[in-house]
C-alpha cells in the first residue's frame, strides 16, 4: 500500500510543477491527470486504480473536491444575493441553449446520453473560477452576477448530473437519495445555528485552539462523511453530499483557520489522489481509436463556450466575452461524471476520457477570460 501511495504522491507533484512552469496559466489538476494517464491504463500501467484501498481514497477525494467547491458558494453572501436575478437569467439562457446543443451533439455522434451532454454543456466550475476572482480582487455588480451565475450552474448541474446517468429504474431511488441528502443538510443547518451561539460551544472551540484538538476540522470531516454515507445508502451521489457539506460550512461562516485546514487536507492529500487515480482509470488509447469520441470532446467544449458567451451577451453581462469565457470553465463536473460513470460501469474508459478531455479544453479559454476581466478592473455596472 505504501509503495502505491508513494508513487501516487510523486505523480501528484506533477500538478504544482506544471502549473509553476506554466506561470499559473495551467491548472494544477491538469498535471495530476497527465501523471495518472502516464502511469495508469493508458501508459506504463504502474498504477492499478482498482487495488484497495485506492478506490476508497479516490471516493473520499471526490467528496473533498466537491466540498471545497461548495465552500465557495456562500448562499448568504450579499454579493450573490445582489447578483442573483442577473445570474439566474444568464443561467436560464445557458440551460435553454444547452438542451438543443446536447441533443444535436448526441444525435450527430450517436452517444445515447443527450441529458448528460446537456447538463455538462450548461455547467460551470466554482472551484476553478472563484479562486481567480478572489486572487484578482474583482468586485462590482457584474462580478456579483458572474458569481451568482456560476454558483447556480454549479449547484443545479451537481444535482442533475447523477440523475442523467441513472437508469430509468433507478431514477426514483436517485431522486429519493438526493432529497434525503438535502433534508439532512437543512436539518444540520437548523441545529448548528443555535448551537454555535451557545457559550459552551465557544468555550470548547477556544479550548480546541489552545490545545490543538482540531475539533472544527473533525466536525467538518464528520459532516462530509455523514452526508456521503446517506448518499451511499439511499442511492444518491457523493457529488451532492460533498457539495452540500461545503455549503453548510460556508453558510456557518468558516473561520480562516478552518478554511486553511480543509484546503490542506483536501488539496494536500485527497484531491490530488482523486485526479491521479482518475487519470490512471482513463483509456486514451481507446479514445484515439474512436474518432467519434474525439469529436465528442471537441464538440462539448465548443458547445460550452458558445452557450456561455451567448448567454453573457443576451443577459448583458459586462464585458460579455470575458464573462462568458470565464464562466465556461469546466473540469470538476466532467471529472465527476467520468468517475461516477466508470464506477457504475455506465461509461467506458474511452467515453470517460472524452468527457474529461472536453473539460480540459475549456480551461485555456476560461483563463483568457479571467485575464481579460482582471485587465478591465471593476467591470461596468449592468
Amino acid at each position: 500500500m505504501f509503495v502505491q501511495l508513494t508513487i501516487l504522491f510523486l505523480a501528484g507533484l506533477a500538478g504544482p510543477l506544471l502549473s509553476w512552469l506554466g506561470m499559473g496559466v495551467v491548472p494544477v489538476v491538469i498535471g495530476e491527470l497527465l501523471a495518472g494517464i502516464a502511469l495508469g491504463n493508458t501508459g506504463a500501467g504502474v498504477i492499478d486504480p482498482s487495488v484497495q484501498p485506492l478506490p476508497a481514497f479516490s471516493a473520499i477525494g471526490f467528496a473533498m473536491l466537491m466540498l471545497t467547491a461548495g465552500t465557495r458558494v456562500d448562499i448568504g453572501s450579499r454579493e450573490i444575493r445582489r447578483g442573483l436575478v442577473y445570474g439566474l437569467v444568464t443561467f436560464a439562457v445557458v440551460a435553454a441553449a444547452a438542451v438543443p446543443m446536447g441533443l444535436l451533439v448526441d444525435r450527430s455522434l450517436g452517444i445515447g446520453k443527450p441529458a448528460l451532454l446537456a447538463v455538462l454543456i450548461a455547467g460551470s466550475s466554482a472551484a476553478i473560477v472563484f479562486p481567480v476572482i478572489e486572487e484578482q480582487q474583482l468586485h462590482g455588480r457584474g462580478i456579483a452576477a458572474l458569481i451568482s451565475w456560476i454558483a447556480l450552474a454549479d449547484f443545479v448541474t451537481v444535482v442533475l448530473m447523477p440523475l442523467t446517468l441513472a437508469g430509468g429504474a433507478n431514477l426514483g431511488l436517485a431522486l429519493g437519495g438526493d432529497a434525503a441528502v438535502v433534508a439532512a443538510t437543512v436539518l444540520v443547518l437548523a441545529l448548528a445555528r443555535p448551537l454555535r451561539a451557545r457559550r459552551a460551544t465557544r468555550d470548547l472551540q477556544q479550548e480546541s485552539r489552545e490545545r490543538g484538538w482540531g475539533l472544527q476540522l473533525r466536525v467538518s470531516v464528520l459532516l462530509l462523511l455523514g452526508l456521503s454515507a446517506i448518499a451511499q445508502r439511499t442511492g444518491a451521489s457523493t457529488l451532492l453530499a460533498g457539495f452540500a457539506a461545503g455549503i453548510v460550512i460556508a453558510e456557518l461562516g468558516e473561520p480562516r483557520r478552518l478554511a486553511l485546514q480543509l484546503i490542506g487536507l483536501a488539496n494536500g492529500f485527497f484531491v490530488p489522489l482523486f485526479f491521479v487515480l482518475l487519470g490512471a482509470q482513463l483509456n486514451l488509447r481507446a479514445l484515439a481509436e474512436q474518432p467519434s469520441l474525439i469529436l465528442l470532446a471537441v464538440a462539448l467544449a465548443a458547445a460550452a463556450l458558445a452557450s456561455h458567451i451567448a448567454a453573457a451577451a443576451v443577459s448583458r453581462q459586462k464585458p460579455p466575452l470575458a464573462s462568458g469565457l470565464t464562466a465556461s470553465a469546466q473540469l470538476g463536473l466532467p471529472a465527476a461524471a467520468a468517475s461516477l460513470g466508470l464506477s457504475t460501469h455506465l461509461l467506458s474508459g474511452a467515453a470517460a476520457a472524452a468527457l474529461v478531455t472536453a473539460g480540459c479544453l475549456t480551461l485555456a479559454p476560461a483563463a483568457i477570460g479571467a485575464r481579460m476581466l482582471a485587465r478591465t478592473g471593476e467591470p461596468a455596472k449592468n
